[in-house]
């Protein structure tokens, strides 16, 4: 792979060639030496990572070709976004698309963050010609694979993640996903995130042009760059997900060994157990540190347990503290997605520690501080 070569085809594709800004380029040239290096890449591994770092490259040309269009987009700023953060797999998805049904909130939706240029009317965002082509490509997936969604309850009309916006800068844990990429994986932890939010910034710009609203994002990982997520948005509200870290611990190592299969001939079991448990620390660890210099009630806390048994009732406390209306017709569609997409709907996601060698005795030392200062329930 050759990092020049993947931005001259995503230029030749689209037809633009005038980037805001090179910051792509230092994240895009770390991951594609890494990925040369020790990747272990299938020859449809290549085809596959090769094609979405031009897709996303090709989204970012666009993005930056219609601001130079439409300059004003840019005066709109972004007010007091509510964030969900927290370890992966701790109920971000499903608070974020309780979220979603309050039609005062704007998400960014699975297929805009696909295609996003030129940008939906409010009316549309679900009707659009492009929503409507995703979903019918959405259906015939799940028609040849009905359990491919027990990782993660998705769809073209629901909200995805940041992580999907910041991989148009080559700074997201997306990328990291990829394999065993271990230069990369520890540059993402500690590099400056600063040009990643501020294409963020640019991204949201655009797609509330013709569709505004309060902003409502999501990205477990905005735990890991929390000083830049505050950076670009000193007025967010931030909500985070707590969840038992040793199920955590097995669900994402299940969710990753499945994404390594898009780009390896089998899942690299020892790179993951090594990898992801410290990365998992370091996602409550910044919270808990950033939170002692904030104040403690700039972050509303939201429990899993309580959202599997009672999650209108805890979304009723979570509006409560951002001081937003619950109005019976938030009740009703939330309530509504609730019946329409149960817990399970796609199959059940099963997964063991002792696959890659874990236990909780193993990961108690990496969660010990969090657990100690958050009364989390167990799950066995």
């Amino acid at each position: 792979m050759n990092a020049a070569q993947i931005v001259e085809r995503a230029q030749r594709e689209t037809g633009l060639d005038r980037f805001h800004s090179d910051s792509f380029r230092e994240g895009l040239e770390l991951l594609v030496s890494d990925a040369n290096r020790v990747g272990r890449y299938s020859d449809a591994g290549v085809a596959h990572f090769e094609g979405q770092s031009v897709h996303y490259l090709s989204m970012r040309l666009r993005v930056d070709d219609y601001i130079r269009r439409n300059p004003e987009v840019l005066d709109a700023p972004i007010r007091a976004p509510v964030v969900v953060l927290g370890l992966p797999r701790t109920g971000t998805t499903l608070t974020s698309n309780l979220l979603a049904t309050d039609p005062a909130r704007r998400s960014i939706l699975t297929w805009e963050s696909d295609d996003p240029v030129p940008p939906p009317a409010a009316d549309a965002l679900h009707t659009d010609p492009r929503a409507l082509a995703a979903l019918a490509a959405e259906r015939a997936r799940i028609a040849e694979n009905p359990s491919a969604g027990r990782f993660y309850m998705s769809s073209a009309v629901f909200p995805t993640e940041c992580t999907m916006i910041q991989a148009h800068d080559f700074k997201s844990l997306l990328w990291e996903s990829h394999g065993r990429l271990p230069g990369y994986a520890e540059w993402i932890l500690g590099c400056d995130m600063t040009s990643a939010y501020d294409y963020h910034r640019r991204f949201l710009q655009v797609l509330q042009h013709k569709a505004p609203g309060a902003w409502n994002l999501k990205m477990p990982s905005h735990s890991v760059h929390i000083r830049w997520l505050l950076e670009a948005y000193p007025d967010a509200r931030m909500v985070w997900t707590h969840r038992d870290p040793f199920t955590v611990t097995g669900s994402l190592c299940s969710l990753i060994a499945n994404a390594h299969l898009r780009v390896m001939d089998e899942p690299d079991d020892a790179w993951i157990a090594q990898n992801y448990p410290p990365q998992l620390a370091i996602h409550a660890n910044r919270v808990r540190a950033k939170r002692q210099e904030i104040g403690h009630e700039r972050i509303f806390d939201l429990h899993y347990a309580d959202m599997t048994r009672e999650p209108i009732d805890t979304m009723r406390r979570l509006y409560a503290w951002l001081g937003d209306d619950f109005t019976p017709q938030v009740e009703e569609g939330m309530g509504r997605w609730l019946r329409e997409n149960p817990q399970g709907k796609w199959g059940k996601h099963a997964y063991k520690l002792d696959r890659w060698g874990l236990s909780p005795e193993k990961l108690q030392p990496y969660f010990a501080d969090y657990l100690a200062e958050y009364d989390i329930e167990r799950e066995g």
